[in-house]
């Protein structure tokens, strides 16, 4: 059933209605070869032992490379990050290659964007904020974790951005992503706390972890009776971390750090996606034909166009050259010329103002 479901809970299905042939017309594209270097070089490390991804010449691993090459022209500000590899092998166990790629475009634009951006932001801010919130659920490890200095990235990286494909059993992984496609991204988080909680949360699992080496050594090999699905799914339903909670540490800690926009887009899962589909979204120019349901940015803010613009257009009114690699640029809400009034001082016949002309152009493009 999960093949129809998943779809359907994080709206890749109605995705890839609104956007028929798509998927056909990224898949015959060339690609950027770094990318496709780099996919190549990662097909046979995702679940190297399952039937599907044993042979090179066999449909999983090409699948997953249409899948994979497919995103990173969809979305070439962030392109191909190694962690998307299980993502997108986990999909392709469960359905086809077109329902896989729309179910990795909505977990990456609506559950976690930002986390595959070249510096990881959203990464380094949700440890910061995982860390906040294991205060509040296992002081013993929280305190630990701060005497040792054991940075969050050091451990949770992986978790957050395999979404536990390389840390559960099987089994367990499969539920977990039941519970996270259905209620959003606070699902992983519980499942990090639970997992410190239950490795580092009395004094007793602490008396071997003497330091930052041992500690990372218990939560890289965390026994598999504590991973098993029914002591996780509990413990997970019990634990009282709401998105609420997320989002208020989230605030506090951007509060310091300036704002990172990525966070405005994550949406609180099914239900919330189920809303944003009602909505039409904003038009932004593309070379390909209009990928509907983007997530879109409030009314008159700029809007990102990652895409370059057409051919023609490639020179820079100002007579700035192209630049080499991709060019982004921010668009302007449009805005009517400034009309001078009619008469007055320091007008002259015909009430025409004499000296410098007051001329606004209707949009405004700041390149970069």
């Amino acid at each position: 059933m999960r093949s129809r479901i998943w779809p359907l809970l994080c709206g890749a299905k109605v995705r890839m209605q609104q956007n028929n042939n798509i998927f056909k017309i990224l898949d015959d594209a060339p690609g950027d070869r770094h990318y496709l270097d780099a996919i190549e070089k990662d097909l046979h490390r995702q679940f190297p032992f399952h039937e599907m991804f044993v042979s090179r010449e066999g449909t999983g691993q090409q699948n997953l490379f249409r899948v994979l090459k497919a995103y990173s022209i969809y979305n070439p500000q962030d392109g191909y990050c190694q962690a998307q590899g299980p993502l997108a092998a986990v999909l392709l166990m469960q359905m086809p290659a077109e329902d896989a790629f729309w179910c990795l475009v909505q977990i990456c634009e609506h559950y976690i964007p930002g986390y595959y951006s070249q510096g990881l932001e959203a990464v380094k801010v949700d440890g910061q904020v995982l860390f906040r919130l294991l205060r509040k659920v296992s002081p013993v490890a929280y305190k630990h974790l701060k005497k040792n200095e054991v940075d969050p990235l050091l451990y949770m990286t992986e978790w957050f951005l395999c979404l536990f494909t390389r840390t559960l059993p099987w089994v367990t992984m499969l539920r977990v992503w039941d519970m996270f496609l259905c209620e959003g991204v606070k699902i992983i988080f519980r499942v990090a706390l639970v997992l410190l909680k239950m490795t580092l949360g009395s004094r007793d699992k602490l008396k071997d972890c003497q330091g930052l080496v041992e500690t990372l050594e218990k939560l890289r090999n965390i026994p598999q009776r504590w991973l098993q699905d029914t002591l996780i799914i509990h413990e997970i339903s019990e634990l009282q971390i709401s998105e609420g909670d997320i989002e208020r540490e989230t605030s506090h800690y951007l509060k310091k750090g300036g704002v990172c926009t990525p966070f405005a887009l994550r949406l609180r899962g099914a239900r919330d996606l189920y809303a944003s589909s009602r909505t039409p979204p904003l038009s932004t120019p593309s070379p390909y034909p209009p990928l509907l349901g983007s997530p879109t940015l409030a009314p008159g803010l700029p809007s990102l166009l990652v895409s370059p613009p057409p051919p023609d257009t490639q020179q820079d009114p100002r007579g700035k050259p192209a630049a080499r690699s991709r060019t982004f640029y921010v668009r302007r809400p449009s805005r009517p010329p400034a009309i001078p009034p009619r008469g007055g001082e320091g007008e002259g016949r015909g009430g025409t103002r004499r000296g410098k002309r007051n001329s606004v152009p209707l949009s405004s493009d700041t390149y970069f």
